[in-house]
């Protein structure tokens, strides 16, 4: 079991989710003083133990799920219980010689197994389950219907998503989530608009239960034939601060604006906490050596300058065309979330246009409602509506570039994508002889920069790096270096 343990954490970690050695040890600890033949209290006592961000209980789970699958923990339980040798002794029985035949029908290493139902007996199977809403029966169908049109081949090196989707295409939902409905309904009694809504939304749940208990037993038999390592790094699902931001889809989108918030308090903490231990500033020269000269001229006693105005003023330039505004949106937020831990931020927009809109951000709680605005009143649009990073610098130049110091640090969002209009790379390098800094935030890989229209190698020599920065956590890292 520990080894099971390691294997475990070991995935977690390579997941994503933090796990220290003294929390491994806690974990080995816990399962000491539990049931381990409860599979759910080992499920919550190595949450309890390893998780500590409940944003991360997705990964836990699913990983949870591959390692300690209920047909495996099952086979566990029955040897703890010293059950293994009496279930051999059935199953070589008259009805087993053929071999251990499973819950519905499943047969041999991660097989398909074959079904014991006719199509029409396990659609009212189906149709019984989740209208008394019996997880037993739900569960018995579930195995039934991956045995009968999941097609899962052992060894085959296909996805689960793809079985999944081969049985749930077979079992005509929609037609099983209307009947679940009108039962529903006739159930309660009600044939007002109010009634049918309930009995809908009730007949989802139910239909959405279904798919889980499918896709459970999908993954079961994946890890009896493939291995619980091999399984979980295809099945391994990225944690929110791994997103990559560009090409998050709307339910990764929505992950990602519930982690921004957190995020930003947690930075913001940490800046503050690192600002106050900065007490003092370089080492006095002068001072140390006229005060080494009581001790023989050996520099016991060191003496510091007092330490400098910390707090950086933020500039920021950000690209809010169709291809990183999703990028540019979530650094906004975040800069501004965390704009008490610097002396000044002012943050622009542009495509072929360049507008400010710190204005929006003046006085708002939530800087994620400035966000919104920007797009429907930030003036970006000046010619066609393609990005011009070469005509938005020069707009910045001429307007701003005096407000420019040695306490100003630049940021600058974008994929550096010209859509091959001219740079203006001067532009870049008169600011950079104007600012403390000057830093450029690419969404995009590495191995894009320079292909097709993208000109980073005309900026980069004029900036002081130029960062890879796709998820959340480089985004952290980055910003976190600034203060």
């Amino acid at each position: 079991m520990l080894d099971l343990l390691g294997d475990f954490i070991a995935e977690l970690r390579a997941a994503g989710i933090p796990v220290s050695m003294s929390e491994h040890v806690d974990a080995a600890r816990a399962l000491e003083v539990i049931n381990m033949g409860d599979r759910e209290e080992m499920k919550s006592s190595l949450g309890a133990t390893l998780v500590k961000d409940g944003d991360h209980f997705p990964v836990f789970n699913t990983a949870f799920d591959v390692f300690f699958s209920t047909r495996s923990w099952q086979n566990a339980e029955d040897v703890l219980n010293g059950k293994a040798d009496e279930e051999s002794e059935k199953a070589e029985g008259p009805q087993g010689g053929a071999g251990t035949q499973g819950q519905g029908g499943q047969q041999g290493r991660g097989g398909g197994g074959q079904p014991s139902m006719t199509a029409q007996e396990l659609s009212d199977l189906l149709l019984k389950a989740l209208t008394d809403n019996d997880a037993e029966a739900m569960r018995l169908a579930a195995n039934e219907a991956v045995s009968r049109y999941a097609g899962m081949e052992p060894g085959r090196p296909v996805g689960g998503t793809y079985y999944l989707y081969r049985t749930l295409r077979s079992l005509e939902l929609d037609d099983l989530e209307q009947k679940i409905a009108q039962g529903a309904q006739e159930k309660s009694g009600k044939d007002d608009e109010l009634g049918q809504r309930l009995s809908q939304d009730e007949a989802k749940v139910r239909i959405e239960a279904l798919k889980i208990a499918i896709e459970k037993v999908i993954r079961e038999r994946l890890v009896d034939d493939r291995g619980a390592e091999a399984l979980a790094k295809s099945v391994r699902k990225p944690l929110p601060e791994d997103l990559d931001v560009m090409h998050a889809n709307r339910e990764e989108m929505a992950q990602l604006e519930h982690a921004l918030k957190p995020l930003s308090r947690k930075l913001a903490v940490r800046l503050a906490r690192r600002r106050k231990r900065r007490r003092r500033g370089p080492v006095d020269l002068r001072s140390t050596v006229r005060r080494s000269l009581s001790t023989g001229g050996i520099p016991i006693d060191l003496r510091f300058k007092p330490p400098r105005p910390a707090k950086p003023e933020i500039i920021v330039i950000a690209d809010i065309s169709g291809s990183v505004a999703s990028f540019a949106r979530f650094t906004l937020h975040l800069v501004h979330a965390i704009s008490s831990q610097f002396s000044k931020v002012r943050s622009f927009v542009f495509v072929d246009g360049l507008d400010e809109v710190s204005r929006l951000f003046e006085g708002v709680d939530d800087p994620s409602e400035a966000v919104d605005r920007i797009n429907a009143e930030a003036d970006v649009i000046a010619f066609d509506g393609h990005s011009d990073y070469g005509r938005a610098f020069l707009s910045f130049h001429d307007k701003f570039a005096k407000d420019i110091t040695k306490r100003s640090t630049i940021l600058i969002l974008g994929d550096a994508r010209n859509n091959y209009h001219q740079s203006h790379a001067e532009v870049l390098a008169d600011l950079r002889y104007r600012a403390k800094a000057v830093y450029w935030l690419n969404p995009e890989p590495k191995s894009y920069w320079n292909s097709g229209d993208s000109i980073v190698n005309q900026y980069a020599p004029y900036c002081d790096k130029v960062i890879e920065c796709r998820t959340l956590r480089q985004l952290e890292a980055f910003v976190g270096d600034l203060a």
